[in-house]
């Protein structure tokens, strides 16, 4: 093979493995951060804050005797407390003897069962706190749809489109336009509309209404290619339009749902318009479990397009308050979906491929960067819920373990002795590390 051939592909491994790094970095260093400053908060000191594994590139000490270093592996992170044993817990009997009663409350061992149950549970708290600002920032600097419903943007298109940007739209076919958040009586009015490549639109165009043509509102148009499916990977991009599958004319997103839908996976010829060139494309369609709104899966077949409107709609900030509770919704409707699928895993319900290992989300942290700064902090917000919520899980050496020991002691009156402790943290490290082979062993067998 030509060594010329591979400089693309080493760049766009350099590009995945950059992002991955990044976005590690960024979540590892919110929880590890979270673990660090509650447990100062309560009164608990730090000996080393670790950004990953193996030895250290570069290193401080601050005036609070805590040791901050970059280490070689950025895998992951580590905050080592006062009186641990190493990174992952366990008392240093040697480092506590000849300690006074003050100085050993500023261990771990040594404070009280709040402190050290604050501390475990800051770090996926932080997490959550983080996916939070973000989904909320984002929703601030996209904004929300105004109403009336307002052209914002034109997008080209292959058919007749007389619309200009800022007409309020008021109805289409004579039927009154809904409120656009009112998605019920919204999808209603677009499920009465003809299927006809030309509509009529009443428009308010500088305080004048008038009628004027323009296309089906949800055309076949790939608002969106999502990264690593078919439609990525047989070259479709966003903004094409898809004017028929296998020499069919198409004229509405829902008729390329239900022929892909139907395809059974074999192989759709797209006809294609792309900035005024037609391309012919086929991709065969993947089949995915795909989550419904009662928590269930459904297995259907998908080529990994977003659909959208004709043109991109006027937006208004929203309030602070409005986008906050939008993020908190976003990060709830993340962990539901993470638990509901892991649910279905168990039970058989839907295939284990659906979890992904470290491959995985590598090429996902590249492809979504590759989409723009935007897509790749909300990867990072998502990747943030998932970390927290698998820290939150009962098993022994992550921190849903520790906080199980914790409420142990707060039942019993006293921790788990230290040889059930050792047993516990050797079966949690055997499970953990069998979920790591599992996830990666599906990253490169499962399709």
């Amino acid at each position: 093979m030509d060594i010329v051939t591979l400089v693309p592909q080493f760049g766009g491994l350099l590009w995945t493995l950059l992002a991955f790094v990044v976005a590690l970095s960024v979540i590892v260093a919110i929880h590890e951060y979270g673990h660090y400053i509650v447990g100062r908060w309560s009164g608990i000191d730090a000996d080393v804050f670790s950004l990953g594994f193996g030895p250290v590139l570069l290193s401080r000490t601050d005036k609070r005797g805590t040791k901050w270093q970059f280490a070689l592996f950025p895998l992951g992170g580590y905050v080592k407390f006062r009186g641990d044993a190493n990174p992952s817990g366990g008392t240093d009997e040697s480092a506590m003897e000849g300690l006074s009663e003050s100085e050993r409350r500023r261990t771990m061992t040594g404070a009280p069962l709040w402190a050290r149950a604050a501390t475990v549970a800051a770090g996926p708290a932080f997490n959550f706190v983080l996916s939070i600002i973000i989904f909320t920032s984002i929703f601030m600097v996209r904004g929300v749809t105004s109403e009336p419903l307002t052209v914002g943007e034109l997008k080209p298109l292959p058919t007749v489109q007389e619309l200009q940007v800022g007409d309020e739209i008021l109805a289409i076919e004579g039927e009154a336009l809904p409120p656009f958040d009112n998605e019920g009586a919204f999808d209603d009015l677009l499920d009465s509309l003809p299927e006809e490549e030309v509509l009529d639109y009443t428009i308010r165009r500088d305080g004048q209404e008038m009628t004027v043509a323009g296309p089906y509102v949800y055309l076949p148009l790939a608002s969106q290619v999502l990264p690593l499916t078919a439609a990525s990977e047989a070259g479709l991009e966003d903004g094409d339009v898809i004017q028929a599958i296998n020499g069919e004319p198409i004229v509405a997103f829902e008729d390329l749902r239900e022929r892909v839908e139907g395809s059974d996976g074999a192989a759709l010829d797209l006809t294609v318009w792309r900035n005024g060139e037609t391309l012919d494309i086929t991709l065969e369609p993947r089949r995915i479990d795909e989550p419904q709104a009662d928590g269930s899966f459904q297995t259907v077949y998908r080529i990994g397009i977003a659909g959208g409107m004709f043109f991109e709609a006027a937006t208004e900030t929203p309030g602070v308050g409005e986008a906050f509770m939008s993020g908190v919704g976003q990060t709830g409707e993340i962990i539901r979906g993470s638990l509901s699928g892991l649910w279905h895993m168990i039970t058989g319900a839907i295939s284990t491929c659906n979890l992904s290992g470290p491959i995985g989300i590598a090429e996902t942290s590249g492809a979504m960067a590759s989409q723009g700064t935007q897509s790749f902090i909300w990867f990072i917000a998502v990747l943030s819920t998932a970390v927290g919520l698998l820290n939150l899980f009962p098993v022994p050496v992550l921190d849903g373990g520790h906080l199980c020991f914790h409420a142990y002691e707060a039942v019993s009156g006293r921790p788990p002795s230290d040889r059930a402790l050792r047993v516990l943290m050797s079966i949690g490290l055997t499970l953990v590390l069998g979920l790591m082979v599992f996830a990666l062993t599906n990253d490169i067998f499962c399709p």
